[in-house]
């Protein structure tokens, strides 16, 4: 058994649902202080909803130190994992990590303790190498990713920001790839904001709809607006803007009123070529057209990020390359992720990790053949960007 195997299996035995971290954190500090890192714990939240988190830091070795020579990376990722679902579905029980026909099994494999593991071994290596790097090396750790994320991830770079912490770059571990570790990165995510908006009318009798209004009937016309509306074409890093209605409640439950009000959520998942503050304009301003009774109340669940190819994505496609032959390709799709928070203080932040085909599923799994060339992919990153401070 490999030492990343070990460690991954040591993190998927402890059952850290969101936002319980059970220890896995300090599994990881454990591993991290012998090698000269600072850990701190930042526990935020309220009482019946603590969240852990793990900031620790090894500074550039002496020698090297000054402002010019030094660069700091940061390993990001969560410890939390999703509910388990039936129990009695799981072909093994889902905190005790097995392995079956080449494949690691329990819940956490593939999102995203195998990376969590990779990340640590992957610096301990490079360490025993380079003990006088130039490279300052970071680890960001929550588990709160899975949850609500308020006060995970978000907390941590508050923080760092509030101190004047400078991040030049961040892998986040989440599962990326497709069929084999490295064959994908994102180098960005879209930005997503959702809504709540109520269209009121006048509740009354169905056999008398004159002396009623009904606002599913009046909404239904602007609905049908909005879903035509080409909000963006995105760009050469990000597909269009997409706007989705996820529910509508209306009615009292019987079948002889017209209702009240209606209620719609909507989501949002926009590229760069949008922002939050033109997107809600465009959408009240069709509602106004409509002469609709409404009011909107909105979220935003993140901005949209983007690292263009430049020092990071270079060195991590080399290391791919290096390491399994394969041209990674660059992607924005999928759902969002902590990244969205960290770059607000980090001008380059990719996603790297293993493939992503049965996270959150039962029987969530990982090739155990992916785990090695995940690690050694991480390692190679640092080497790429010591050897660039060093030339």
């Amino acid at each position: 058994m490999t030492p990343t195997l070990y460690l991954a299996e040591q993190l998927i035995a402890r059952a850290s649902l969101t936002p319980d971290d059970a220890g896995c954190q300090h599994i990881i500090a454990a591993r991290l202080a012998p090698l000269g890192f600072v850990i701190e714990t930042i526990v935020s939240g309220p009482d019946n909803f603590r969240v852990t988190n793990l900031w620790a830091k090894r500074p550039a070795a002496p020698a090297t130190q000054s402002a010019a020579a030094t660069e700091l990376i940061v390993f990001a990722g969560h410890t939390d994992v999703v509910p388990t679902g039936p129990l009695d579905q799981w072909q093994s029980d889902p905190f005790t990590p097995s392995q079956r026909d080449g494949k690691l099994y329990g819940r956490g494999s593939s999102d995203m303790k195998t990376s969590l593991a990779a990340f640590v071994v992957a610096v301990e290596e490079f360490v025993a190498a380079q003990p006088d790097t130039a490279l300052s090396i970071g680890f960001l750790l929550t588990s709160d990713e899975e949850g609500p994320a308020t006060d995970g991830t978000v907390i941590v770079c508050d923080l760092l920001k509030q101190r004047g912490e400078r991040l030049d770059y961040c892998i986040v571990g989440e599962p990326t790839s497709l069929e084999h570790s490295g064959d994908m990165i994102k180098n960005g995510r879209r930005g997503t904001l959702s809504g709540r908006l109520t269209v009121k009318g006048v509740q009354g009798h169905i056999a008398y709809p004159h002396l009623a209004k009904n606002p599913i009937h009046r909404v239904a016309p602007a609905l049908a607006e909005l879903v035509g509306i080409e909000w963006d074409q995105g760009n050469e890093f990000f597909p269009p803007t997409s706007w989705q209605i996820s529910n509508i409640h209306g009615g009292t439950g019987a079948s002889n009123v017209i209702p009240g009000a209606v209620v719609i959520d909507f989501n949002f998942r926009f590229c760069t070529e949008s922002t939050p503050e033109a997107l809600q304009s465009r959408l009240q301003a069709v509602l106004q057209a409509h002469a609709l009774d409404f009011e909107v109340t909105w979220t935003i669940g993140g901005l949209p990020f983007l690292t263009t190819p430049g020092t990071l994505v270079d060195a991590v496609r080399a290391a791919i390359k290096g390491e399994t032959g394969i041209d990674t390709v660059l992607s924005t799709t999928g759902g969002t992720s902590d990244g969205r928070f960290i770059a607000s203080i980090c001008p380059q932040v990719i996603e790297l990790g293993p493939p992503n085909a049965t996270i959150h599923q039962i029987d969530e799994h990982i090739e155990i053949a992916d785990i090695e060339p995940l690690k050694n992919i991480y390692r190679r990153v640092l080497e790429n960007l010591n050897a660039r401070l060093r030339a």
